[in-house]
């Protein structure tokens, strides 16, 4: 696949979560992912994180598939997993043995509690792991407990994401070191850096541990959600007085009520003369007033609508494959764009091997 990765060999052990969405972040960007996975396994069109990549199955039970899996690994860039910690070695398949034959490789680990601490081989899920980094907490309205946020923070944002950009860090350090080494990405590390801006505001008096009480949580009026005259729902987000006087100028509001946006004693009663409007019109109807101005609105799409909007038809921000919609590639690149991306495919071990010049056999390499 064309892309800035072109060339670039990856390694994955298959896997769910954040793992696998990194694999598919780096198929997209070009680079040969080889997806190693249990025999019997079936992928179809609507298993996105498998696009692009070439999997391999393999029966990590016997000394067959250990020889073929290290023999792939012996050929690659990258090699990324996300089991629990000591899976990968009782494998024979730890760091150890991997950088032995490829000392280059680097060897990207994917947790959710991270390879060391009293936690690293307890089981959890995103929103455990969320949940001790401070992250959760600040998440939803006053007075209400905290939703689980889908899996956006821990799994794929704190965690593949940040797995994505150590593996690409420590492939940089390579080239001048001719080294590799081991990236422990923890999804409780990610989400806690995720949280930065929130602890630096707490540090300087500007954010409280309360839910729904901060300028981006819920409790300004002019930084949330509304309900329509339809039960549609709109955004707005005019943090900047500027952008908040125009909002309010286009919605019919005097001035004097654009002036005290700061003014936190007065939030809870602008936030309900706010809802009173929004539910004036319809969704499309603020959509024409509003959309396109600097009064920072947007409406609230669902999965069904989001493809079909204006802006993310233009810039190709969904495509089609195989009937099913799905995000495109992204960041876009000047020079060396993305391919479209192509269904997963199967293939066999030694055909890889055969394309990436070596034998099945790891003994030849030692």
């Amino acid at each position: 696949m064309a892309g800035p990765l072109e060339g670039l060999r990856v390694v994955e052990m298959a896997g769910l979560g954040p793992a696998p969405f990194c694999g598919m972040v780096f198929a997209d960007l070009g680079a040969d992912v080889v997806c190693i996975e249990r025999p019997g396994t079936l992928r179809d069109a609507t298993d996105i994180t498998a696009r692009g990549k070439r999997h391999v199955a393999l029966d990590l039970q016997t000394a067959a598939g250990i020889e073929a899996a290290l023999a792939l690994i012996v050929k690659a860039d990258v090699l990324i997993e996300g089991f629990r910690p000591g899976v990968m070695e009782r494998l024979g398949l730890g760091p150890a043995p991997c950088h032995k034959f490829n000392p280059r490789l680097v060897y990207g680990r994917m947790t959710g509690w991270g390879q060391t601490g009293p936690l690293a081989r307890a089981a959890g899920h995103d929103i455990n792991y969320i949940a001790v980094t401070g992250a959760l907490h600040a998440i939803g309205r006053s007075g209400e407990p905290p939703p689980p946020p889908l899996n956006y923070v821990g799994d794929y944002g704190g965690g593949a994401m940040l797995l994505a950009v150590g593996v690409l860090s420590a492939l940089h350090e390579a080239k001048a070191s001719g080294q590799g080494q081991v990236v422990d990405a923890a999804m409780t590390d990610g989400a806690a850096l995720l949280s930065s801006l929130f602890y630096g505001m707490k540090a300087a008096g500007r954010w409280t541990t309360q839910r729904g009480d901060n300028l981006l949580d819920g409790a300004a009026h002019f930084y949330d959600t509304y309900a329509c005259a339809d039960g549609k729902f709109v955004s707005v987000g005019a943090l900047e007085p500027k952008f908040f006087a125009q909002l309010c100028e286009l919605c019919g509001l005097e001035s004097e009520f654009a002036a005290g946006q700061m003014d936190r004693s007065g939030w809870p009663m602008m936030k309900l003369r706010l809802a009173d409007v929004f539910r004036t019109r319809t969704r499309d109807e603020w959509c024409a007033l509003l959309e396109g101005t600097d009064a920072c609105f947007a409406p609230v799409l669902d999965f069904d609508e989001a493809p079909q909007h204006l802006h993310n038809q233009a810039r190709g921000t969904f495509v089609t494959l195989q009937g099913v919609v799905q995000p495109a590639p992204a960041p876009r690149f000047s020079r060396t764009p993305s391919a479209q991306p192509l269904p997963a495919a199967h293939d066999e071990a030694a055909t890889i091997l055969q394309g990436w010049g070596a034998a099945l056999a790891v003994r030849a390499e030692a």
